[in-house]
């Protein structure tokens, strides 16, 4: 991978993602839809986005709640198809979500299915980031967050919102979220991705790398 714990923050290429599934279980359970945008030097690169539709051989109410049709979800394209063409798409990037550990473990189940291997992307949890940047006195010294949901932190930020619940809104609309955190966390002196990623340690100030 091109990035280290000593890569300036601005240089990395973070690919913010979010993968709709069937279910909650990486290994039994299939992708239904997948949406990434990349964030370079704080800036959302709209140009700079992927999106796919996994074709399912049939709609259950799993798939049906993520607002794909059975047409649609027919006109989608093979698992591994997909995932080969979001491989093309990261490259190195550096992989962010909010709870990412289910849409790595997912696709790298995948991975594992089809081509026998898995990512070496690291990873980073805007969740940990918030929590790490909250324990920094980043939110406000005389103010305790106590929510660290997405949908709370959007709150927070006033990040509207849209398309919730779909893979290409709910990158999007974490890409937003994490536009905040990265201006936060570079006033807590957070200028690195070795320091960008440190673990989230409740009672203790050790320190992890990234996914």
């Amino acid at each position: 991978m091109s990035w280290t714990d000593a890569t300036p923050v601005g240089e990395v290429r973070f690919v913010l993602l979010d993968t709709e599934t069937t279910g909650l279980d990486p290994r039994k359970d299939r992708i239904v839809t997948m949406g990434a945008i990349a964030v370079v030097g704080g800036e959302i690169l709209i140009e700079d986005s992927f999106e796919a539709l996994v074709r399912l051989p049939h709609n259950s109410s799993s798939v049906t709640v993520h607002g794909v049709t059975r047409e649609e979800s027919q006109r989608g394209v093979e698992e591994a198809e997909a995932l080969q063409l979001f491989r093309e798409y990261l490259k190195d990037g550096v992989i962010v979500g909010h709870h990412i550990g289910h849409d790595v473990e997912t696709l790298n189940a995948g991975y594992e299915r089809h081509f026998g291997f898995r990512m070496e992307n690291r990873s980073l949890d805007t969740m940990e980031l918030a929590l790490n940047l909250e324990r920094d006195g980043a939110f406000g010294a005389a103010e305790e967050m106590r929510d660290f949901s997405l949908d709370a932190l959007c709150a927070r930020f006033e990040v509207v919102p849209h398309d919730r619940h779909t893979a290409p809104g709910d990158a999007f609309m974490t890409a937003l979220v994490f536009q905040r955190l990265l201006r936060l966390a570079a006033r807590s002196g957070r200028a690195t991705l070795g320091r960008l990623c440190e673990a989230y340690e409740p009672e203790a100030s050790a320190r992890g790398e990234c996914g």
